[in-house]
């Protein structure tokens, strides 16, 4: 029994109707809707009067709720009570071109909230590895690409951030849009091993379907630099605002067609809730938060 049905009937009961309802608890009235269908299934009979033209609750509602009275209040109270320190050991994941993006803003907030805990960061970068490292239980936590499958169903995945595609072009480089530079330069590939290299290379491929690939990198920094010094144009995931600062490159838009990745959270279900695993989720969700500012 999930807990937050019997606070969603409650508040029903309490506002009137589903759409009051829906306003308080945040959802919508089909949502509303659906969980007290949950309900009554699980109790094996009607909670409201559905033969009017409004619903009101029956006896039986009245007395489920009367009997919950502030249950649920009180654990989402004892649950929300802060404790003195989130401490121990986390071992987290992250795939290559978040290394030098997000990890360290995320760790700079970790060591200044949490003192106590202790963040792991293993050499792993690839992000089938990281998934196959958590489900073996050597990591905790992992931020990385969802696959475009959707992910295992063993693991528990938020998203932090869609990240856009963008066209890198050396600073004087000839042509307004991501198929006249294709067309007028060499493509520097990003690594076609990765999905994401996969994603960029479909993208190049469908406005210029002869682009010569002269070379395939992995790191981020490596594609800007070569762009930079004008040995090609590359089609890849937004790096981080000071890189393409530092190099001067132009970052072309794809338009309204461009291709996103999913930069995910994901960790196994018998880990959420723990403190040590929000924590890191919290100082994820900031650092894209300020990323995106």
């Amino acid at each position: 029994m999930n807990l937050t049905l019997l606070a969603t009937l409650r508040t029903i009961i309490e506002q009137g109707s589903f759409t009051a309802a829906a306003g308080v608890v945040g959802c919508s009235p089909s949502a509303v809707s659906l969980q007290v269908k949950q309900l009554e299934q699980y109790f094996g009979r009607p909670l409201f009067d559905r033969s009017t033209r409004v619903m009101l609750p029956t006896d039986f509602a009245r007395e489920v709720v009367h009997a919950v009275g502030d249950f649920a209040d009180r654990l989402q109270t004892l649950r929300s009570r802060p404790v003195v320190e989130v401490a121990g050991r986390v071992r987290v994941g992250v795939i290559t071109s978040m290394q030098s993006d997000v990890l360290p803003q995320a760790l700079h907030a970790l060591r200044q909230r949490h003192p106590a805990l202790d963040v792991v960061v293993p050499p792993l970068n690839d992000s089938d590895e990281l998934v196959s490292e958590l489900k073996a239980a050597r990591l905790d936590v992992a931020l990385l690409v969802r696959p475009e499958s959707g992910g295992s169903r063993r693991l528990i995945w938020r998203e932090l951030h869609r990240q856009p595609y963008v066209m890198l072009a050396p600073p004087n480089a000839t042509g307004k849009n991501a198929k006249q530079l294709l067309e007028a330069h060499d493509w520097v590939g990003y690594d076609l091993s990765l999905a994401g290299g996969r994603v960029a290379a479909r993208h190049v491929r469908s406005l210029v379907p002869g682009a010569r690939c002269v070379m395939e990198l992995r790191s981020m920094d490596a594609i800007v630099a070569m762009v930079a010094q004008g040995l090609g144009v590359s089609v890849v995931p937004q790096p981080r605002r000071p890189l393409v600062r530092a190099y001067a490159v132009r970052e072309v838009g794809l338009g309204s067609r461009a291709p996103f990745r999913k930069l995910s959270l994901v960790l196994r279900s018998s880990d959420e809730g723990s403190r040590n695993v929000e924590a890191v989720a919290q100082a994820f969700s900031d650092a894209f938060g300020a990323r995106a500012a």
